[in-house]
This record gives C-alpha cells, structure tokens and sequence, in this order.
C-alpha cells in the first residue's frame, strides 16, 4: 500500500506527536504506514491462500512511555506488539535509535523491526501465543525461557516472509539483503 495508509490499521497516536510545522509531512509516521500497509497486503495474500482470513493489528506511536493492555512500557522495551489489545506499539525514538547507537542506518531495519512486531500478530492469530501461554504455565522457568526464544526466532522468521515477498515486488534496495 504504497503512499497511503491503510484504513483497516489506523494509527492510534498514545501522546501528543511532537511539535511539527503546520502542513509538513512526518516522514517516519508515513514510512510506517507504507511498511505496515505492505505487511497487510502479505499477510492478507498469505492467509488467503490457506482459506483464513487476515485481520491487521492497530498501531501506536508513542515516544517515550505508553499504556497497553499489556501494562505501562517505557522506551527502553522498545517497539513490542500486545496480544490482548491487537495492537503494535512502535515508539518513535527507537528508530533514531537504530542508527545513532545500534549502527543499523537504512529503511530495511527499519522495516524489519515492524514486521518482526506483525510477526508476533501473526502468531497470535493463528493461535500460536494461546498455545505458548498454555505451555509455559506448565513448566519450568529455564523451559519457558526457551521457548520465549523460539517465539522470537519465529517472529523473525515472519518477518523473512514479509520479506521474501517485499523483495519478490521489488520494494527492496541492492543491499537490503544480502547474502551470507
């Protein structure tokens, strides 16, 4: 959905968005409606294909520290996605963030972080974070440490599936990905 946001994601501003010049576009709040778009657009086809139906998260900018139903987050928690609410937190800092101190310059980090967070929507629509939550209640800390990894790790892998199909419309530069 390149250029637009989409109507089925609206954006849901947690604070007041800083200060801008009257009629000036916000750059990082487009490229996030593009990217979550674009994600909308893949998860939409891929569902479809296995006879379901796609239902996109909402998100919220927030800066600094946000209320969810997963409790109060501040920025140092970073971009995270809550189950209950369906929603896609994105703080907006943290995207300054990714290239002053983590050294990760460039739209495609960018981009693979909100994916990683539909990732985890992802799986919380196909059941995968219901069954997890039954499962870590039944075992031991180490155990349920683990399998928070792999629940990471499958987020990431999602994320590769945005991806593959971003790459395959020719939305990625020469560089984006390369490989190993």
């Amino acid at each position: 959905r390149e250029g637009r946001e989409s109507p089925s994601a609206p954006t849901e501003p947690a604070a007041p968005p800083p200060s801008t010049t009257p009629g000036a576009r916000d750059e990082t709040k487009d490229f996030i409606a593009r990217v979550l778009g674009d994600t909308e657009d893949t998860w939409s086809a891929v569902f479809k294909a296995m006879g379901r139906e796609y239902h996109p998260p909402k998100l919220v900018l927030f800066r600094g520290a946000v209320d969810s139903a997963c409790g109060q987050a501040s920025s140092a928690v970073g971009p995270f996605y809550c189950a209950p609410d369906d929603r896609v937190y994105l703080d907006r800092s943290f995207f300054e963030d990714l290239s002053k101190r983590f050294g990760a310059p460039g739209e495609f980090g960018r981009a693979y972080v909100i994916a990683h967070e539909v990732g985890h929507h992802v799986q919380n629509q196909l059941g995968i974070t219901q069954k997890v939550a039954q499962l870590r209640g039944r075992t031991s800390e180490a155990r349920s440490n683990a399998i928070s990894v792999l629940v990471e790790l499958q987020a990431d892998c999602l994320a590769g599936v945005w991806g593959h199909f971003a790459k395959q419309r020719n939305l990625l530069d020469p560089g984006d990905v390369e490989a190993g």
